[in-house]
C-alpha cells in the first residue's frame, strides 16, 4: 500500500491527532503517502445545546463511519471517548494508540482553583460526568454549557464568559496549549471519561491490508485499559448522555479499573473498583459494571433518562 486515505473531523484537535498518527506511521513506512478527507460533522455544527441534549458524541463519528463504509477512506481517526460502544457491523476499532494523560484540567484566568472560587462563580463544561463529580466538591457553583472547539472554549474563558472551565488535559497537550492549565484533577476527585486521552483508529473489518498496516501503532497497555473501560460502559448502556466515568491503569502487570455513575441533579453517586490480571480486561470491565449495578447504578441512569424526557 503506497497511499493511505484518512477521514477526520476538521477541528484543530482532530487534525493534530491526524498529524500524530501520520508521523508514527511514517516511522514504520517512510514512503507512505496520505490523502486527508476533512469533514465538519453534525457534532461540530450543533453548538447551541449540550451534547447530551442533541444526540451525544456519536454525532462526531457517524459521518466518518459512513465514509469508511462507502469505501471512500481507509481509516478514521478519533478521540476514543467520542466513539460509541457499538460500531456499525462493517467496522472495527483494532488500534488504540498510546494514551496521553487522561486527566481533566481546570483553567482559570485568575489562577484560582475550584476551592478558591467565590460562591456562584460560573464554570463552563457540558459534560454531565464532570458536573456530577464537581458538584460533590463545590455544589455552590454555577455549571454552564460550554461547546465549541478547544481554542474557542479557552478564548471564551479568557474573555470573561466564565470564571473557569474544565477540559481534557490531553487535548490541550496535543494543541500545545498546556500553559493555560491552572490545575489538573487527580482521578480520585474527577474520574476521567471512558477512553479519554486515547486516539483510536477505525477501519473496515474486511480491509486486511489496512489492518496490517496500522497494527504497529496499537499500544497493548492502552488497548487493555481502554477496552476494560469500554466493556464496563457498554454493560451500563453508557454514552455521553449519561454521567458515567471510568479509568483503568496498569500496575505490576495487573489492571485496576475504577468506575463511577452519578445523577447530575441529586449528586447521588455510586463507585466501584477492581484489579485483575493484565489479559483479563473484558472480565474486569464486566465485574466493575456488576459492582456498580449492585449499588443501583442502572436505577440512577434510568431516573436521569426519564427526567430528561
Amino acid at each position: 500500500m503506497k497511499k493511505l486515505r484518512i477521514v477526520t473531523r476538521s477541528s484543530k484537535l482532530a487534525l493534530a491527532q491526524v498529524d500524530w498518527v501520520k508521523n508514527k506511521l511514517n516511522n514504520f513506512y517512510p514512503d507512505l503517502d496520505f490523502d486527508i478527507l476533512k469533514i465538519t460533522t453534525s457534532g461540530d455544527k450543533f453548538l447551541e445545546a449540550p451534547l447530551y441534549k442533541v444526540g451525544g458524541k456519536g454525532l462526531f463519528v457517524k459521518e466518518l463511519d459512513d465514509v469508511l463504509i462507502q469505501g471512500e477512506a481507509d481509516i478514521a481517526i478519533h478521540s476514543v471517548k467520542d466513539v460509541p460502544q457499538t460500531l456499525p457491523d462493517a467496522l472495527i476499532l483494532p488500534v488504540l494508540c498510546e494514551r496521553e494523560d487522561p486527566r481533566d484540567a481546570w483553567i482559570s484566568p485568575q489562577g484560582l482553583r475550584i476551592e478558591e472560587l467565590a460562591a456562584g462563580a460560573n464554570v463552563g463544561t457540558s459534560s454531565l460526568r464532570r458536573i456530577v463529580q464537581l458538584r460533590r466538591v463545590r455544589s455552590d457553583l454555577n455549571y454552564l454549557s460550554l461547546r465549541g472547539n478547544v481554542p474557542t472554549r479557552v478564548a471564551k474563558c479568557q474573555a470573561g464568559d466564565f470564571d473557569a472551565i474544565v477540559l481534557a488535559k490531553a487535548g490541550l497537550a496535543r494543541l500545545e496549549m498546556s500553559d493555560v492549565i491552572t490545575h489538573v484533577f487527580p482521578p480520585q476527585i474527577l474520574l476521567p471519561a471512558v477512553g479519554q486521552g486515547a486516539i483510536g483508529i477505525v477501519c473496515h473489518k474486511a480491509a486486511e491490508a489496512v489492518r496490517a498496516l496500522i497494527a504497529p501503532l496499537n499500544h497493548p497497555r492502552t488497548y487493555h485499559c481502554v477496552m476494560a473501560e469500554r466493556v464496563m460502559n457498554k454493560r451500563l448502556h453508557g454514552s455521553c448522555q449519561v454521567p458515567i466515568a471510568g479509568y483503568a491503569f496498569v500496575e505490576n502487570e495487573s489492571i485496576t479499573l475504577m468506575g463511577r455513575v452519578g445523577h447530575p441533579d441529586t449528586t447521588e453517586m455510586v463507585e466501584a473498583s477492581c484489579t485483575m490480571p493484565f489479559d483479563a480486561f473484558e472480565a474486569l470491565g464486566n465485574e466493575v459494571a456488576e459492582r456498580l449495578i449492585a449499588q443501583g447504578a442502572l436505577s440512577l441512569i434510568e431516573s436521569f433518562v426519564k427526567a430528561k424526557e
